[in-house]
């Protein structure tokens, strides 16, 4: 896999949509309308960025809270047209990258469904730490229930240790 991450514009939001609508990652992933999508990159306090593979568009994620006086940022939206094969790793390595690089983020947050423990086991062989559990927090229509988020993060210092 060939991955590069390039900036999302308006004309990438039926991609994006493609995704959060897939009844596969309904348990795992919410759906933003247009509007927000929209919003998010038009803000300077959002990135909302693309994987791309071999030119064709393969995955998206949303940086939140750019700026934050703590240093922090939120991941708050990943997904891949197609799992498996490393995919997730390289992804998520190199929005790591970015947030820590390119947005000089001091600690990256992101919250986890417990419905999905292949992502969970991604963003733990990164290096995050689960910092806490919402215990049956986020409902989730799909299932007809509410399921547990997963709190984890990463602090630049870690980063940078494991970059040695």
């Amino acid at each position: 896999m060939t991955l590069e991450l390039r900036a999302a514009g308006p004309a990438d939001i039926a991609f994006i949509r493609s995704l959060t609508t897939r009844a596969d990652y309904a348990p795992f992933i919410g759906n933003s309308p247009e509007v927000d999508l929209l919003g998010w990159i038009d803000s300077p306090a959002a990135a909302v960025l693309l994987a791309v593979d071999d030119g064709q568009p393969a995955g998206f994620a949303i940086f939140r809270e750019i700026g934050d006086a703590s240093g922090g940022v939120e991941l708050f939206r990943i997904a891949l047209a197609a799992a498996g094969g490393g995919r997730g790793d390289a992804f998520f390595g190199a929005l790591l990258d970015y947030g820590f690089q390119a947005l000089g983020a001091k600690r990256i947050w992101l919250d986890a469904s417990g419905e999905n423990p292949r992502a969970i086991n991604i963003y733990t062989r990164a290096g995050c730490v689960v910092e806490g559990i919402q215990r049956q927090h986020w409902y989730r229509p799909c299932l007809g229930r509410a399921v547990d988020l997963h709190l984890m993060a990463m602090m630049r210092h870690e980063w940078l240790a494991r970059r040695r």
